[in-house]
Protein backbone atom coordinates (compact mmCIF):
# COMPACT_ATOMS: atom_id res chain seq x y z
CA UNK A 1 0.00 0.00 0.00
CA UNK A 2 0.91 3.68 -0.91
CA UNK A 3 1.16 6.12 2.14
CA UNK A 4 1.07 9.67 0.69
CA UNK A 5 2.34 10.88 4.39
CA UNK A 6 5.68 12.93 4.14
CA UNK A 7 8.46 10.74 6.07
CA UNK A 8 9.45 10.94 9.75
CA UNK A 9 12.24 12.70 10.11
CA UNK A 10 13.54 10.76 13.13
CA UNK A 11 13.06 7.33 11.11
CA UNK A 12 15.57 5.10 13.25
CA UNK A 13 16.86 7.86 15.32
CA UNK A 14 17.60 6.33 18.58
CA UNK A 15 17.27 9.50 20.55
CA UNK A 16 13.50 9.76 18.50
CA UNK A 17 11.68 12.30 21.37
CA UNK A 18 8.34 9.96 20.49
CA UNK A 19 10.00 7.17 21.20
CA UNK A 20 8.74 6.45 24.04
CA UNK A 21 4.86 6.68 23.09
CA UNK A 22 5.07 3.41 21.16
CA UNK A 23 3.83 2.34 18.33
CA UNK A 24 0.24 4.26 18.44
CA UNK A 25 -1.19 2.90 15.23
CA UNK A 26 -1.76 -0.65 16.93
CA UNK A 27 -3.75 1.23 19.75
CA UNK A 28 -6.06 2.61 17.40
CA UNK A 29 -9.23 1.30 17.11
CA UNK A 30 -10.99 1.01 13.52
CA UNK A 31 -12.97 3.48 12.36
CA UNK A 32 -16.75 2.96 12.63
CA UNK A 33 -18.62 3.20 9.49
CA UNK A 34 -20.00 6.70 10.11
CA UNK A 35 -16.82 8.06 11.09
CA UNK A 36 -15.53 6.30 7.85
CA UNK A 37 -18.18 7.54 5.77
CA UNK A 38 -17.24 11.23 7.51
CA UNK A 39 -13.62 10.86 6.31
CA UNK A 40 -14.14 9.78 3.12
CA UNK A 41 -16.76 12.80 2.49
CA UNK A 42 -13.66 15.19 3.71
CA UNK A 43 -11.30 13.70 1.49
CA UNK A 44 -14.05 14.63 -1.34
CA UNK A 45 -14.46 17.83 -0.22
CA UNK A 46 -10.87 18.60 -0.19
CA UNK A 47 -10.29 17.43 -3.33
CA UNK A 48 -12.94 20.14 -4.81
CA UNK A 49 -11.10 22.69 -2.07
CA UNK A 50 -8.35 21.96 -4.06
CA UNK A 51 -9.49 21.96 -7.72
CA UNK A 52 -11.15 25.10 -7.14
CA UNK A 53 -8.49 27.45 -4.90
CA UNK A 54 -5.03 26.26 -5.85
CA UNK A 55 -5.36 27.56 -8.85
CA UNK A 56 -6.43 30.83 -6.94
CA UNK A 57 -2.80 31.05 -5.17
CA UNK A 58 -4.72 28.93 -2.06
CA UNK A 59 -2.36 26.64 -0.45
CA UNK A 60 -4.21 24.70 1.78
CA UNK A 61 -6.42 25.46 4.29
CA UNK A 62 -5.63 26.74 7.97
CA UNK A 63 -6.80 24.17 11.00
CA UNK A 64 -7.43 25.29 14.64
CA UNK A 65 -5.63 22.86 16.81
CA UNK A 66 -7.38 22.00 19.70
CA UNK A 67 -3.79 20.92 21.13
CA UNK A 68 -2.27 24.10 21.34
CA UNK A 69 -5.03 26.62 20.39
CA UNK A 70 -3.28 27.98 17.57
CA UNK A 71 -4.35 28.14 14.11
CA UNK A 72 -1.94 25.39 11.85
CA UNK A 73 -1.47 26.27 8.08
CA UNK A 74 -1.71 23.00 6.11
CA UNK A 75 -1.01 22.29 2.67
CA UNK A 76 -3.20 20.10 0.32
CA UNK A 77 -0.69 17.21 -0.17
CA UNK A 78 -0.28 16.97 3.91
CA UNK A 79 -3.87 17.50 4.61
CA UNK A 80 -4.71 14.52 2.06
CA UNK A 81 -1.78 12.23 3.67
CA UNK A 82 -3.13 13.36 6.93
CA UNK A 83 -6.83 12.06 6.51
CA UNK A 84 -5.76 8.75 4.24
CA UNK A 85 -3.55 7.67 7.35
CA UNK A 86 -6.69 8.50 9.34
CA UNK A 87 -8.92 6.50 6.90
CA UNK A 88 -6.18 3.70 6.57
CA UNK A 89 -4.97 3.49 10.34
CA UNK A 90 -8.04 4.73 12.51
CA UNK A 91 -6.13 7.32 13.79
CA UNK A 92 -4.65 11.13 12.70
CA UNK A 93 -0.60 11.30 11.87
CA UNK A 94 1.35 13.39 14.00
CA UNK A 95 2.21 16.79 11.85
CA UNK A 96 3.88 19.72 11.81
CA UNK A 97 2.47 22.48 10.30
CA UNK A 98 3.68 25.02 7.76
CA UNK A 99 7.17 26.29 8.67
CA UNK A 100 6.42 30.47 8.25
CA UNK A 101 3.03 29.91 6.35
CA UNK A 102 2.17 33.26 5.16
CA UNK A 103 -1.75 33.04 6.24
CA UNK A 104 -3.08 34.75 3.48
CA UNK A 105 -2.02 31.70 1.82
CA UNK A 106 -4.35 29.31 3.88
CA UNK A 107 -8.05 29.36 4.64
CA UNK A 108 -10.47 27.57 6.94
CA UNK A 109 -12.55 25.05 6.52
CA UNK A 110 -16.09 27.06 6.39
CA UNK A 111 -13.89 29.57 3.96
CA UNK A 112 -13.43 26.71 1.23
CA UNK A 113 -17.06 25.11 2.00
CA UNK A 114 -18.29 28.81 0.77
CA UNK A 115 -16.21 29.08 -2.03
CA UNK A 116 -17.65 25.77 -3.13
CA UNK A 117 -21.25 26.38 -2.15
CA UNK A 118 -20.85 30.01 -4.08
CA UNK A 119 -19.18 28.40 -7.54
CA UNK A 120 -22.00 25.71 -7.77
CA UNK A 121 -25.18 28.69 -7.03
CA UNK A 122 -22.99 30.49 -9.77
CA UNK A 123 -23.02 27.96 -11.94
CA UNK A 124 -26.77 26.51 -11.30
CA UNK A 125 -27.99 30.81 -11.95
CA UNK A 126 -26.43 30.55 -15.17
CA UNK A 127 -27.46 27.44 -16.21
CA UNK A 128 -30.94 28.73 -15.71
Amino acid sequence: MHDDAPLDPFADDPEDPAAALGDLDDEAAPLSMTEREDVLADLSDLEVFRALLEPLGIKGLTVDCTDCGKPHHIDWDLLYGNLRHLLDHGLARVHEPAISAEPSDYVSWEYARGYVDGVIDSEEGHNS
